[in-house]
C-alpha cells in the first residue's frame, strides 16, 4: 500500500488499551532489545500498554534474534512481533504496526512511534501520556531527546521554509538574528511548549488524529515523513507539543547509519527525494524552486566565509554536488 492509509473505517476490536508503542527495526535488533528493556522498567509506561516491534524485512539475523529475545525475556504478553516482507520505509513500517495493533489488539487511545536507537528514561513515556491526557487539544507530543550524558538534542522544530533554508545554510550570526523567527531549530523552554513538528524518534499521536488524517504518507521512504504528518495534523486543527519532562536517550543515527558521533556520511538519495516531495506536495513546484535557490545562496555564502577564514568544510561530504545533481531531471 502506497500513499496515506485511512484508518477510520478499519475493522478493529473494542477499546481495551491506552497506548501502543510501535518500534521499527531494520538491522539493529540489539538496539531494539535495549529499548524494550528500558520500557519494561516499572513506571516508565502507563498501564494497559502494548508494544509492537516491526521488522522492515531486514534480511539479516534480526527476525530470529528478536523472536528469541521476546521468548527468553517472557515478553510475549506485552510485545507483538510483526516481520514484514517488504522494506517500504519508516512510514510504511509504522503504518503496518499501527494497523496490526488496531486489528489484533484493540482500539488504542494513543500511539507512540519510538526509534529502536532509543532508551526510555524512567517515567518518560508516562510523562508524555499524562501530558496528552491533560491537554485534549494536543494531537501530537514529542519527548526531549538527549545524549546518554543528558545533553539535549534538537528534537522540536519549525516547519522548513524559503527563509529557513537560507538561514540554516548561511550559519551567520547577523543572518540568524534577522531570520530568527524562521529558524528550524528554535530555543525551547524547560516547560511544555507548542511547536510545529517533533522528531519521530519519540512521538506520541492521539488516535483521533489518525481518524482525521490517516496514517503517515508512504511516499516518504525516510526523512520528512514526520514533518508532513505534523503539518497535516495542524491543517486538521490539532496542535503539536514538545514535552521536556519526557526524557528519552537517542543514540543519534544508529538506526540509519547517519550519526553525529561518527564521521559524517554522504547524504542518501532518499533524503533529497523526501525533501522534494514535501515541498512540492505542500507548496508547489515554484516554492520548491525558490527554496532550492535559497539553500544554494546560503550554502555558497557559508563556503565563501570558510574560504576567507581558512577553515575546512564540515558536514556531509559532496553535499553541494549531490544537491545540484538531485535537482536535475533523471
Amino acid at each position: 500500500m502506497i500513499g496515506i492509509p485511512t484508518l477510520k473505517d478499519m475493522s478493529m476490536k473494542e477499546c481495551s488499551f491506552e497506548l501502543a508503542i510501535i518500534i521499527v527495526n531494520f538491522r539493529t535488533p540489539e538496539l531494539v532489545v535495549d529499548c524494550l528493556e528500558s520500557l519494561m522498567s516499572p513506571g516508565t509506561t502507563p498501564g494497559n500498554t502494548r508494544i509492537v516491534v516491526v521488522d522492515g524485512n531486514s534480511g539479516d539475523h534480526s527476525v530470529d534474534y528478536l523472536r528469541a529475545a521476546i521468548d527468553k525475556n517472557l515478553w510475549k504478553d506485552c510485545v507483538d512481533f510483526l516481520p514484514l516482507d517488504l522494506n517500504g520505509g519508516f512510514a510504511y513500517a509504522n503504518n503496518r504496526g499501527i494497523e496490526h495493533a488496531m486489528k489484533n489488539l484493540g482500539r488504542f487511545r494513543y500511539f507512540l512511534l519510538l526509534n529502536p536507537d532509543t532508551v526510555a528514561r524512567p517515567s518518560s513515556i508516562t510523562h508524555l501520556f499524562e501530558f496528552m491526557e491533560q491537554h485534549p487539544e494536543a494531537g501530537i507530543a514529542g519527548s526531549r531527546l538527549e545524549d546518554p550524558d543528558g545533553t539535549r538534542q534538537a528534537c522540536a522544530f519549525h516547519f522548513p521554509s524559503i527563509a529557513s533554508e537560507f538561514e540554516g545554510e548561511a550559519r551567520l550570526g547577523p543572518v540568524s538574528r534577522i531570520l530568527g523567527r524562521w529558524r528550524v531549530v528554535p530555543e525551547l523552554p524547560d516547560s511544555p511548549s507548542q511547536i510545529d513538528w517533533v522528531s519521530g524518534a519519540s512521538m506520541m499521536v492521539r488516535a483521533n488524529v489518525l481518524d482525521d488524517i490517516g496514517g503517515m504518507d508512504e511516499h516518504f521512504f525516510l526523512y520528512y515523513e514526520e514533518v508532513d504528518f505534523c503539518r497535516r495534523a495542524a491543517l486538521a486543527g490539532w496542535s503539536c507539543w514538545h514535552v521536556p519532562q519526557s526524557r528519552v536517550v537517542h543514540l543519534v543515527g544508529q538506526s540509519t547509519g547517519v550519526t553525529r558521533h561518527m564521521k559524517p556520511s554522504r547524504r542518501p538519495g532518499y533524503w533529497f527525494a523526501s525533501r522534494r516531495f514535501y515541498y512540492v506536495k505542500h507548496y508547489g513546484r515554484v516554492y520548491w524552486g525558490m527554496a532550492n535557490a535559497s539553500w544554494l545562496g546560503g550554502h555558497l555564502l557559508w563556503r565563501l566565509r570558510l574560504l576567507l577564514e581558512g577553515k575546512r568544510m564540515s558536514g556531509p561530504p559532496h553535499i553541494l554536488q549531490d544537491f545540484i545533481r538531485h535537482l536535475l531531471p533523471n
